[in-house]
């Protein structure tokens, strides 16, 4: 199954935080699963840490990429085709970022790792 996850979800696999839930830690750690990281999600965290709304121990451009390849996490790339299909979506949740998600897993038939139930009311696979 190719997850992709919530910037929150990404953030609480990083930090062990029990906020994940138990579900989405043992989908996350499987072999069996590739999981990944939209470019969206390191712009919200950059913008966030950037504003002083979101700590980290390093600076985003080295924070980010370091533990996402230590946790095994691929990049998803923001292409053209993701970009292109926001403003088909229903205007049921404003956050930026999370459009771009949910266009990206429509694009690439990806589920989304997330507690966010306004994006489970898109046609697009959750779970948490």
């Amino acid at each position: 199954m190719n997850l992709l996850l919530d910037t929150h979800a990404f953030l609480w696999l990083l930090l062990d935080d029990p906020a994940l839930s138990s579900r989405a830690r043992q989908e996350l750690l499987s072999a069996e699963n590739s999981v990944w990281l939209s470019a969206a999600s390191a712009w919200e965290i950059g913008v966030k840490y950037g504003l002083g709304k979101l700590p980290l121990p390093d600076a985003p451009d080295r924070y980010i990429p370091e533990m996402r390849q230590r946790s095994g996490i691929d990049l998803l790339p923001i292409g053209e085709a993701e970009a292109c299909q926001v403003h088909k979506l229903p205007p049921i949740h404003r956050d930026p970022f999370d459009r771009m998600l949910i266009a990206q897993a429509h694009c690439h038939g990806m589920v989304i790792v997330t507690d966010d139930a306004m994006i489970g009311c898109y046609p697009v696979r959750t779970f948490w």
